[in-house]
C-alpha cells in the first residue's frame, strides 16, 4: 500500500520553498512560551517581542535587532481534531471524498509542526465516539495518523461535531495548537460554546471542508438521509446560484462567529489549493510574545 506522505510533502514544498521557514510561527500566539538556554536559532526582532531575548552581540554584528531563540520557546503540541464521520465521506468540489482533503490537511500541518520539533497528536471521531492518536515527533507517527483518519472515515455512523469538541473540552488539559477539520455545516449555539470554552484553554484554528456543488454533473445524494437530486435540478443555473447564495449567507456566518472568538479560519475545496489555503491562514496569524 502506498504511503500518503511523500503527496503531502511535495504539496507542501511546492508552496514553501520560497517561503519563510517557519509558517507556523505565527499560530503559536497565545501558548505560554517557555524560556531556556538550549539555544534554537536567531531572528530579527519583531514588534512585540522580549528584549530580554535580544542578541546583542548579533545585532552589533549585522547593524540589525536579532532575538535569540530556544528550543523551549518553539516546541508544543499540534492536536488536530478531524470528523471522521458520515459528513466526511461526502464529495467535495474536486469530486473527490472530503476525508482526502482532511488527510491532506492534517499532513501539511503535522510536517510543519515536525520542522518545529513540536509533537502531532491527532483527535478523531463520529457519533460513535472519539479515540486519540497520543503526540509523537516522527514521520512514520504522521503517516499512521494519516492511514487512520483515512481507514476510519465511514459513510456508516453519523458525523458528531458536538460530541468531538465536547470529549476535547473535558479530556484535553494540556495546552495546544488546537486545528479543528470539519465540515462546512453551521456552528450551532452548543457548539458555539464549546469553541468558547476550548478557545481559553487553547489556540484554536478551524479548518472547513467545503461540500460539492449537488447541482454538479453525475449522481449526487444526500450524505445522511440518502436522498437523491434529481436529474433536472443537475445543471440548472437558478438553483445552482441560489445554493452559491445561501453558502454566501453560512461562510458569512461562520467567519462572523469565529471572528469575535479570535479564531483563525479557511475553507479548504481542492487538493491543489488547499496548502496555500492553509498557509494564508497561518500567515495572518498574530506574532506577539507571551
Amino acid at each position: 500500500m502506498s504511503s500518503l506522505l511523500p503527496a503531502v510533502a511535495s504539496r507542501l514544498f511546492v508552496r514553501t520553498r520560497l517561503a519563510s521557514a517557519d509558517p507556523l510561527d505565527g499560530a503559536y500566539a497565545s501558548l505560554q512560551r517557555g524560556r531556556s538556554d538550549d539555544f534554537e536559532d536567531l531572528r530579527e526582532y519583531e514588534y512585540g517581542d522580549d528584549v530580554r531575548d535580544i542578541d546583542w552581540n548579533a545585532t552589533a554584528r549585522q547593524g540589525e535587532i536579532f532575538v535569540r531563540r530556544s528550543r523551549a520557546r518553539r516546541m508544543h503540541t499540534l492536536l488536530v481534531a478531524v470528523d471522521t464521520g458520515r459528513g466526511m465521506a461526502a464529495l467535495s468540489p474536486d469530486e473527490r471524498p472530503k476525508r482526502d482533503l482532511a488527510v491532506l490537511a492534517t499532513g501539511v500541518l503535522a510536517l510543519l509542526a515536525l520542522r518545529h520539533g513540536d509533537a502531532v497528536s491527532v483527535v478523531y471521531g463520529d457519533a460513535n465516539g472519539t479515540r486519540r492518536i497520543p503526540g509523537r515527533r516522527s514521520e512514520g507517527a504522521i503517516e499512521h495518523a494519516l492511514r487512520t483518519i483515512r481507514d476510519a472515515t465511514t459513510e456508516a455512523v453519523a458525523s458528531s461535531r458536538t460530541q468531538l469538541l465536547g470529549d476535547i473540552a473535558r479530556t484535553v488539559s494540556r495546552r495546544a495548537i488546537l486545528v479543528i477539520v470539519t465540515g462546512e455545516d453551521p456552528i450551532t449555539a452548543d457548539e458555539e460554546r464549546l469553541v468558547r470554552r476550548l478557545r481559553a484553554q487553547h489556540d484554536v484554528l478551524w479548518l472547513a471542508i467545503r461540500d460539492a456543488d449537488p447541482t454538479g454533473p453525475g449522481t449526487r445524494a444526500d450524505a445522511d438521509s440518502g436522498w437523491r437530486v434529481p436529474a433536472f435540478l443537475r445543471g440548472n443555473d437558478r438553483v445552482a446560484s441560489e445554493l452559491a447564495d445561501e453558502r454566501d449567507r453560512a461562510d458569512a456566518e461562520r467567519a462572523r462567529t469565529l471572528d469575535a472568538l479570535g479564531i483563525s479560519h479557511a475553507a479548504l475545496e481542492h487538493a491543489d489549493t488547499a496548502t496555500a489555503a492553509i498557509l494564508g491562514m497561518l500567515a495572518g496569524r498574530p506574532r506577539v510574545s507571551s
